[in-house]
């Protein structure tokens, strides 16, 4: 059996993908830029490597059959270098992309949708996850959870259908290890919508103390964003996103549950599971 491997291996949605493949029985190896620090599961292979430096792939990419692609960079340089040098060893490539690629938007999306076009035209079977936004992106309100019981933030009344990286890992498993993917583009939500304001709501009964969000403006929000290390670009771009679906929701979808067999986790299914990193 030939070994999967995963880029990103480290951070939320690509240590879900490595544990579920290591708990499914199929070899794994672990790409990262620190080894040393992976603190990855025994039988994992972890290996250093770089996106941004394709010469860093060859050993990584050695005997592999399939990759799990996160690009972890805002912008669309290096990558087709970089899946150049998987698609010359790899068989099966499946990209981690997001609901809105095909829009032809600009910013972050449009970064997604260029590495789509590369994926697919690279050569091996390919595979697109678009998942609407992350669960675990909210976990940037606990910082203030933690010193109180105010969530400051924009948009109280945005509506998104936030999916549990452990459903993400799980469609990615299924991508990789099983037949009948090649060439789909799976659009992935969670199994409910609920707005930012019921998403403290229920981060507040999980935790069993009530928590009230203060709607602060899009400046405000800029700077915040800014200040814990996000691009002036980057900002922008996210808050134009949110901006866009206010008016523009993104649906609630079943593919979760129709790929996996069991149903996409809720958000308090999420947030439970989390509890530790809104306590501290």
């Amino acid at each position: 059996m030939e070994q999967i491997l995963v880029t990103g291996a480290t951070g939320h949605v690509g240590r879900q993908v490595v544990e579920q493949l290591v708990a499914a029985g199929h070899p794994v190896r672990a790409m990262t830029r620190s080894p040393a620090t992976a603190a990855l599961p025994a039988p994992v292979e972890t290996v250093a490597g770089d996106l941004a430096d394709p010469a860093s792939l060859t050993a990584a990419l050695d005997g592999v059959g399939a990759v799990f692609l996160i690009w972890p960079f805002g912008h669309p340089g290096g990558a087709e270098a970089a899946v150049a040098a998987m698609a010359e060893r790899a068989e099966r490539i499946v990209y981690l992309s997001t609901l809105g690629a095909a829009t032809g938007e600009d910013g972050i999306i449009g970064m997604h949708g260029r590495l789509e076009q590369l994926v697919e035209s690279a050569g091996p079977a390919w595979t697109l996850l678009r998942p609407c936004g992350f669960a675990v992106n909210t976990l940037g309100w606990a910082a203030q959870i933690r010193r109180g019981d105010e969530v400051r933030a924009p948009y109280p009344g945005l509506v998104r259908p936030l999916i549990d990286e452990r459903d993400i890992a799980a469609v990615a498993v299924e991508a990789l290890t099983t037949g009948g993917h090649d060439g789909a583009r799976h659009p992935l939500t969670g199994p409910a919508a609920l707005s930012q304001l019921e998403q403290v709501a229920t981060i507040g009964e999980v935790l069993g103390r009530p928590l009230r969000f203060v709607e602060i403006d899009r400046a405000q929000a800029r700077r915040n964003l800014i200040a814990v290390g996000l691009g002036e670009h980057f900002a922008d771009s996210v808050l134009a996103g949110q901006a866009a679906q206010l008016d523009n929701p993104e649906p609630v979808l079943g593919t979760v549950a129709d790929l996996t067999g069991r149903p996409a986790h809720s958000y308090r299914d999420w947030v439970a599971a989390h509890r530790a990193d809104f306590t501290g």
